[in-house]
């Protein structure tokens, strides 16, 4: 489940506040749900809420989701084609026929070419 990272922090503060009314002053949910409630105000405060929603939006996003793929090509010759027209950059990934490959300077320098990287459809 994707979590949102926009979340509007009023209503998270007000949830938190009705959860822990079901459990008794002292307790340690009640003391866990009170740390969270400061620390969100604490972020708030010293105007860091934007830096702590980029924090959860990283943490919670699958390494998978966040994989970038900057070209997709339908043949090998065609991904040739681009790669020596000088439009590639080292480390790009790139889609060719379904499968993915990352853009790597060659052995011997002379430029560069494809290693093969498999897509994280591929691997499920």
């Amino acid at each position: 489940m994707p979590y949102n990272s926009n979340f509007d922090l009023n209503s998270v503060l007000e949830i938190l506040g009705t959860v822990n009314e079901k459990y008794q002053d002292g307790s340690p949910q009640d003391e866990a749900l009170r740390v969270a409630a400061v620390a969100l105000l604490y972020v708030r405060d010293l105007q860091k809420l934007d830096e702590y929603r980029e924090y959860f939006r990283e943490f919670y996003i699958p390494a998978t989701e966040s994989v970038i793929i900057s070209q997709t090509f339908s043949t090998r010759d065609a991904a040739d084609t681009w790669l020596a027209s000088g439009a590639a950059t080292e480390g790009e990934l790139v889609r060719i026929a379904g499968q993915g490959f990352r853009v790597i300077p060659e052995r011997k320098g002379k430029g560069l070419m494809f290693l093969r990287t498999p897509l994280p459809e591929e691997m499920e």
